[in-house]
């Protein structure tokens, strides 16, 4: 009986170990693998970060290249202003940057690179219920935004109170309303400002005798109900900003690593290619030359 029993230990031995042998093998190849794939999908993971005003074009383009490159998960941080995006991306929080400025001197380590993407042309709009006003001329905008103006019938409207919706003096789309319509002059202190562009939007269509400036490809891109105005009898259009009569417009542009990895290099390489400038052109974008 004690020499069964120590053959059968032997065996049992034994067959462990051969059947340890026969897999080994084929269980590390297959580790490998499983291991190499989750590295890849991990890869190929790329984090977007901008400006408000810029996150409306990069969303655009990311539809499109993950919609060819299934393995490509494009993410989105929370939007905040060009400087914190910028910020963001030296700290390797994020792979891209939009900004609504180029690359400021003290902002640059060295490390990054920018190159304008496309230029947004910025429309004064109002809430779909104003009717009877379709153009202001540069008085009239800077006699609202000073509270001279106050109700719509002074603009040839109806008889109802005229609600500003303003953004902060140090976002882009107020910096342009005062280089291009109102100056230096004060601003009401009865207008809404709103700190985020998406706000805006948002409070202009639910708000009836609204108005308010921001991005027009945002407008067309979504097909929002309101009313965009001309100004100076300049229709705010891309043909208009081409032969210099409508000049209000805001550059968008995306900073990146000098050396980025490649699921990023692929994104940014099809950002400026032909197919992303015909994207960005049929949304009302300009593309930067």
């Amino acid at each position: 009986m004690k020499k069964i029993a120590q053959s059968t230990i032997v065996g049992i031995i034994f067959f462990g170990m051969c059947g340890c042998n026969s897999v080994k093998p084929t269980d590390l190849k297959n580790s490998n693998q499983v291991t190499n794939q989750a590295d890849s999908q991990a890869q190929k993971i790329i984090k977007i970060g901008g400006s408000s005003s810029t996150v409306t074009v990069l969303k655009l383009l990311a539809q499109a290249y993950q919609s060819q490159n299934k393995t490509v998960k494009i993410e989105f941080i929370s939007n905040s202003q060009s400087e914190g995006a910028i910020a963001a991306l030296k700290n390797d929080i994020i792979d891209i940057a939009g900004s609504s400025h180029k690359l400021k001197p003290e902002e640059d380590n060295g490390k990054i690179k920018y190159r304008e993407l496309a230029q947004d042309l910025l429309v004064v709009a109002t809430n779909k219920s104003v009717k009877g006003v379709t153009n202001l001329s540069t008085k009239q905008l800077k006699s609202i935004y000073k509270g001279d103006i106050t109700n719509w019938r002074e603009l040839g409207g109806a008889n109802a109170e005229i609600v500003l919706l303003d953004r902060p003096e140090d976002e882009s789309a107020k910096k342009l309303l005062r280089k291009y319509y109102l100056g230096e002059e004060k601003t009401t202190a009865k207008a809404v400002i709103l700190n985020k562009e998406g706000e805006l939007i948002e409070t202009l269509q639910s708000t009836p005798n609204s108005l308010g400036a921001f991005s027009l490809a945002s407008s067309l891109i979504n097909k929002l109900p309101v009313n965009h105005l001309s100004l100076n009898g300049v229709a705010p259009k891309a043909q208009n900003f081409a032969t210099g009569k409508y000049q209000m417009v805001r550059h968008i542009g995306i900073l990146w690593e000098k050396v980025p990895s490649a699921p990023t290099q692929g994104f940014i390489d099809f950002i400026f290619s032909k197919e992303g400038e015909k994207l960005l052109q049929d949304n009302g974008f300009v593309t930067a030359k």
